[in-house]
């Protein structure tokens, strides 16, 4: 376990592992018209492609960092890639909108499971300092370059094979990975913390979060206050005051609520949220601009998206200059700043556009991906003791995957407002039109892309107090 090689090989699997949950996340947006066609999904409803994934994700992430903790970093690895396999073969091989849909939670679960478990078994797999720091540096970074990678794969494959291939892609890649991880990864676990699970808690928040989004999803298409939409997000809103109460009350909660007090942690999870709710959108309306207003194929599609995937590429090599020259916040800061005048260059496609035209926008956004993605998780960790390392991530990510389910469904609301249309009747717009819905979309995305800055200048702290703080209470930043 000590040598070179076998750390390499190690970084390599949770690093594809970060990789993989990533790319799923954008691969299914260029397959989402083919999909969409042959299993006979609305717009409205193909929103759920997306959402059952990130839902199930971001709902169940705190009760895997708990399980993680409890039965093993190693096992529980293992184990969720085995099912975020199972859910990828499921998908490949789904016949009927259910099925897919089905396959789609399965893979969230997986993620959800695998996720804490990654970062806690580079924690205990490598020793602190350079070596941890540069381990956690590529491993966060594949989550910023997966988003962009996804969306180019997922044109090549879908042209060139089928949509079931954006499924079918992970199966091997979930079997290599099963096979090396018992060879290469060191178990760890939590040994002081109390064998109890939270039932009641995950039930509370993860129920609480669906209804709650499926409410934002329907409610456009539906009415906001129709019989057959309000009764959801009464019942989500009542579940999560629910879960509060119960994580105050319970021996043994899934979230401890002081862990709030840690600024850096509560600043890491709401940039997480903005910075997924704004980013995270991109590539659902450019499909939509690429294949619906240009009417590009998959496979173009996806190629017009290799500019932002080698930007991302370039936005991970600056991370370590810029955090040394500007700290956490600031790294945030100006990859959000560039996020913003991406959005602004991208509201302003035209509907006879080109890939020309599209380049700026989505280079700059990239970069601007890639420095806030990595930098959140660093962020998040500072002052943060070892043993709480996992459920701060699964915190972090909880904000992410949520902030992309919710998200999409209030920019598609707003459109929909805004355009006096149903939204699930976009398929069906005419170029022009999807075209201004687009450019909603966008704007919306600046919009949510500044509040990301002020939240992250506000609550991040600065490497001065940082420092002080870790003199005062000798925690070591691990990040």
């Amino acid at each position: 376990m000590n040598s070179d090689k076998t750390k390499g090989i190690a970084l390599f699997i949770l690093a594809i592992s970060q990789l993989v949950m990533a790319l799923d996340y954008t691969i299914i947006f260029v397959a989402m018209p083919s999909l969409g066609n042959e299993l006979g999904f609305t717009t409205n409803h193909l929103q759920w492609v997306v959402s059952a994934y990130s839902l199930t994700f971001g709902g169940l992430l705190l009760i895997g960092g708990r399980l993680s903790d409890l039965l093993g970093r190693r096992r529980m690895f293992i184990i969720a890639m085995g099912l975020f396999g199972l859910g990828s073969l499921l998908g490949g091989l789904a016949e009927s909108q259910l099925m897919l849909i089905t396959a789609r939670g399965l893979q969230g679960l997986g993620a959800a499971l695998l996720s804490p478990a990654t970062l806690s078994l580079i924690m205990s797999n490598f020793k602190e300092g350079k070596e941890r720091n540069r381990a956690l540096g590529i491993w966060a970074s594949m989550g910023g370059v997966g988003m962009s990678l996804g969306l180019l794969l997922g044109g090549l494959l879908t042209s060139y094979v089928g949509w079931e291939a954006t499924f079918f892609v992970n199966v091997p890649i979930a079997i290599l990975v099963i096979i090396l991880a018992p060879i290469v990864l060191k178990e760890s676990k939590n040994l002081s913390a109390a064998k109890g699970f939270d039932i009641a808690g995950t039930i509370s928040v993860t129920l609480g979060l669906l209804l709650s989004v499926y409410y934002l999803i329907q409610a456009p298409a539906e009415g906001w206050f129709s019989k057959s939409t309000l009764p959801f997000v009464m019942i989500g809103v009542v579940l999560l005051i629910s879960f509060v109460v119960i994580e105050k009350r319970t021996k043994e909660p899934l979230i401890s609520f002081q862990m709030f007090h840690n600024r850096n942690l509560t600043g890491a999870a709401l940039t997480a949220f903005l910075f997924s709710a704004s980013f995270g959108s991109l590539y659902y309306f450019l499909t939509l601009y690429t294949q619906g207003v240009l009417e590009y194929s998959a496979i173009e599609s996806g190629l017009s998206f290799l500019p932002l995937t080698l930007s991302a590429f370039v936005g991970a090599k600056l991370i370590n200059k810029m955090l040394s020259s500007f700290g956490v916040a600031g790294t945030i800061g100006i990859g959000m700043g560039l996020g913003i005048i991406g959005f602004l260059l991208l509201s302003r496609l035209s509907v006879t556009g080109s890939f020309i035209e599209k380049t700026p926008g989505t280079v700059i956004i990239g970069i601007g991906q890639a420095l806030v993605f990595t930098t959140m998780f660093i962020a998040g960790s500072t002052g943060v003791s070892k043993k709480e390392q996992g459920v701060a991530s699964a915190l972090i990510s909880t904000g992410q995957q949520i902030g992309g389910a919710i998200g999409l469904a209030v920019i598609m609301a707003i459109i929909s407002a805004s355009l006096e249309s149903n939204s699930s009747s976009m398929e069906m717009m005419l170029p022009s039109d999807l075209n201004s819905a687009v450019h909603i979309a966008f704007l919306i995305s600046a919009a949510i892309t500044l509040l990301g800055i002020l939240v992250a200048f506000v609550t991040l702290k600065r490497p001065n107090q940082i420092n002080k703080e870790e003199e005062n209470t000798n925690i070591t930043i691990t990040h």
